[in-house]
């Protein structure tokens, strides 16, 4: 902070500091009347605001007082009730895995102003989320909440969603801080990932975010992170987070996410949520003690400050959001979100003219599954029933059948799937919905398999057989299996859409929407073909990070598995050709830029939208990279026949590596293929970039590094032969013969010397030659940079 609140913390007493980081019960930052501090409100929702009338409104702790938990003891609760009690209804708007399918960042700003208008009238200052963990594995329970496996889609809608919340007044907080990928064992288990996965991967999104939209807090996650409690962890929230990245804002803890308070403090974890009466004794006995730095303390005091201030200065009293039109926005995201994964013999968009009956079979038709479970789960304030808005769209012409066709009740699945099957057989189009299994959609457990609910496949298979024009509608928080893939002729994945679903999904369904979603993970056609397959969910409370960078479709691509549905997949009622690729310079250095051009046309009859992707595909890289990675994506509207000429940006920082060697990123000298394309496996066009640099061309040379390595690096060599010469008395030439000589030794080089030539040398002058040498290269490569 710039000193604006020294004053103020100075006249605070040591219980006032204490109060101010540790919040007051659920969802509230304690007031300090006395000193005129006020206090402020937040509350979850990633894709909704869910509002808890008691716990806000009449100011409830969080969980039961213990005698009227006893007085219900043997009575069947509801979670939902017991853990946030009576919830005022708000915008269920579509998941993090479903509305990230729509790769558009105007429409994530869309949703965060939408959000703030929502936590406006409601009187909350702060949201808890975006959530932007990489969905690293489709069995993760919290998946639905998320966007992607991928670290630059994540970043940039993030930033989207944060910047229209907070441009609006209405504070973020980008959750959660770092490698909470699992429900299992959440709150202990240890996140054991290598450095370069962290940099690359895990903690790709979250920099990318607070680079272009600055959050004004950041949540720490429950997990540990190798061997350390993240919201304990020096490295992770100061070291990084504010060290590295710059961050100023708040840290706030995941709710009970803290074990030891003052080390969370020390750490960098300023807010502490809710309010537990333990902590904040652990914390004020650690400052009595003196085991707390008082200006550690009074910096988040500082922080705390800054977010009541900014929290306080966006209040909009007396705004109030209008229902309807936000549930026509929810219809819209949902539409622009789901992905066409199937279309055989262009059975979909239905045509009033060809269609005449539709079989509707499956639960889903009625009760829709519109969202997860958990912390985010928004109770909606209308929803769209799927079958309502099929028959608004179908009109009087089209005869409409609905046929349950599964249970829960296994005893009663042969008579449910026998009725659906007859009443297929004569339609003209037969529209099934299908789901996982509930229960394991989210918050708190991961789901087990990637097959659907009990009975579906099933369902599907005989409906196949019954009637080969069938469309798949299936609802999932991430990827599923689909055994029957090659017998049906058009699959609609719709993940949690929220609550204008069923809406969408009748656009869809009759081409009053041309659908424009792409996955944002990969498909497997198995659950054994998952990256995370073979260490996860983890072992004794450690869970290794085994794929290390190669995380959904890196993995794919650098084992050659075909997926069922590649990364950035997903089919239009249009086609769409790409064009004259160029790029604005034919070489690139540290610093600078590069813009790639290209032409979309929609060669289709209808009007459409492209989710365009640029790839990088490396050459020949000095560490081991993905075959590709994602850099940047655009999405585009043309009308039939339109071309259009689109421009991507990236930076030579995008293409850099983090070297765990030199603790920082590095540029390659390579020549590289910047790819354009529809998916991740359906790359168009291809330009040659030549990336320059010499920042990485020679690994740091060590007292144990084999000869061969100093041998390949020029300054090492030219210094070695200088070294050996004035040690030694003897010539240049004799001193490099003597280098080649140890080329093609396995020991160290100084081993070497010691091993074939009975020499060795002060240790002191070893240290400034080894000194020299990469102080040499290190200036070399940032005069290069």
């Amino acid at each position: 902070m710039d000193g604006a609140f020294d004053a103020l913390i100075e006249e605070m007493t040591d219980a006032e500091k204490v109060s101010l980081v540790s919040g007051h019960r659920m969802w509230k930052t304690a007031a300090i009347e006395r000193l005129g501090i006020p206090q402020i409100v937040m509350t979850d929702g990633t894709y909704g605001v869910r509002y808890s009338i008691p716990q806000i409104d009449q100011d409830e702790a969080g969980g039961q007082d213990f005698a009227a938990f006893l007085s219900v003891v043997d009575q069947k609760a509801d979670d939902v009730q017991i853990a946030w009690g009576q919830v005022r209804p708000a915008t269920c708007f579509p998941n993090g895995c479903s509305i990230a399918c729509s790769w558009d960042t105007d429409l994530a700003r869309g949703l965060g102003e939408a959000l703030a208008r929502e936590c406006q009238e409601f009187g909350v200052h702060l949201l808890l989320g975006p959530g932007i963990n990489i969905r690293r594995t489709p069995l993760g329970g919290r998946s639905y909440e998320y966007y992607s496996e991928d670290p630059i889609l994540t970043g940039d809608f993030a930033a989207g969603v944060i910047g229209g919340l907070q441009e609006n007044g209405v504070g973020a907080s980008l959750k959660h801080f770092a490698c909470n990928n699992s429900e299992v064992e959440r709150t202990t288990m240890d996140s054991v990932v290598e450095e370069r996965a962290l940099r690359e991967i895990y903690f790709g999104g979250f920099e990318r975010a607070i680079a272009k939209s600055n959050p004004w807090t950041v949540m720490s996650s429950y997990n540990r992170l190798n061997g350390v409690q993240a919201a304990e962890n020096p490295w992770l929230l100061d070291e990084v987070l504010r060290g590295e990245w710059g961050y100023d804002g708040v840290v706030v803890s995941d709710w009970h996410g803290i074990k030891d308070r003052p080390a969370s403090l020390a750490a960098g974890n300023d807010l502490d949520m809710p309010e537990s009466e333990t902590r904040k004794a652990d914390l004020q006995e650690a400052i009595k003690a003196g085991r707390i730095d008082r200006a550690v303390l009074d910096k988040a005091c500082a922080r705390m400050l800054g977010l009541i201030r900014r929290a306080k200065r966006g209040e909009a009293r007396g705004r109030v959001f209008d229902r309807a039109e936000h549930h026509s926005l929810a219809r819209r995201m949902a539409a622009e979100s789901i992905v066409l994964l199937k279309n055989e013999g262009a059975l979909l968009p239905i045509s009033p003219a060809k269609v005449k009956r539709i079989a509707i079979v499956g639960e889903g038709a009625r009760t829709p599954v519109i969202q997860g479970s958990g912390c985010a789960t928004t109770p909606p304030t209308s929803v769209d029933v799927p079958l309502d808005e099929i028959r608004k769209l179908a009109g009087a012409d089209i005869q409409i059948e609905i046929f349950r066709g599964t249970s829960g009740i296994a005893e009663d699945r042969e008579t449910l799937i026998v009725e659906a099957e007859t009443g297929a057989a004569g339609a003209d189009v037969v529209i099934v919905f299908v789901n996982v299994e509930s229960g394991y959609d989210g918050e708190g457990s991961d789901r087990r398999t990637l097959d659907l609910a009990h009975g579906h496949d099933e369902l599907i298979e005989r409906l196949a057989a019954a009637n080969p024009n069938l469309v798949v509608v299936i609802a999932s928080p991430d990827a599923v299996v689909m055994p029957w893939i090659d017998k049906v002729q058009a699959v609609v994945e719709t993940f949690f859409s929220g609550q204008a679903m069923g809406g969408g999904l009748a656009d869809i369904l009759f081409g009053r929407v041309n659908p424009c979603g792409k996955l944002t993970t990969t498909f497997p056609k198995r659950m054994e073909d998952m990256p995370a397959y073979l260490t996860y969910p983890g072992e004794n409370g450690r869970h290794l990070y085994s794929e290390g960078i190669h995380v959904g479709y890196r993995w794919y691509d650098a084992r050659d598995i075909e997926p069922l549905f590649s990364f950035g997949f997903g089919l239009s009622f249009t086609e769409f050709a790409y064009s004259d690729l160029s790029l604005d310079r034919s070489e690139i250095r540290r610093g600078e830029r590069v813009s790639a051009s290209f032409t979309v046309t929609n060669t289709g009859a209808v009007e459409g939208k492209e989710i365009c992707q640029l790839y990088a595909r490396y050459g020949k890289p000095r560490l081991k990279r993905p075959i590709r990675e994602l850099k940047g994506f655009c999405k585009v509207a043309l009308r039939s026949g339109e071309s259009r000429r689109v421009s991507i940006e990236l930076t030579a920082q995008d293409l850099c590596a983090f070297d765990p060697a030199r603790g920082d990123w590095t540029l390659d000298g390579d020549t590289i293929g910047i790819e354009v394309g529809s998916s991740s496996r359906d790359i168009r066009l291809v330009a040659p970039l030549r990336t320059i640099s010499s920042i990485s061309e020679h690994r740091p040379i060590e007292w144990d590094t084999q000869p061969v390595f100093v041998l390949r690096n020029p300054i090492a060599r030219r210094k070695f032969v200088a070294f050996l010469q004035g040690q030694l008395g003897i010539s240049a030439q004799e001193a490099d013969t003597m280098l080649e000589h140890c080329a093609n030794s396995f020991f160290g080089i100084f081993t070497t010397f010691d091993r074939r030539l009975r020499r060795s040398f002060p240790k002191a002058d070893i240290e400034r030659l080894l000194c020299e040498i990469n102080g040499e290269t290190d200036e070399r490569d940032y005069q290069a940079a």
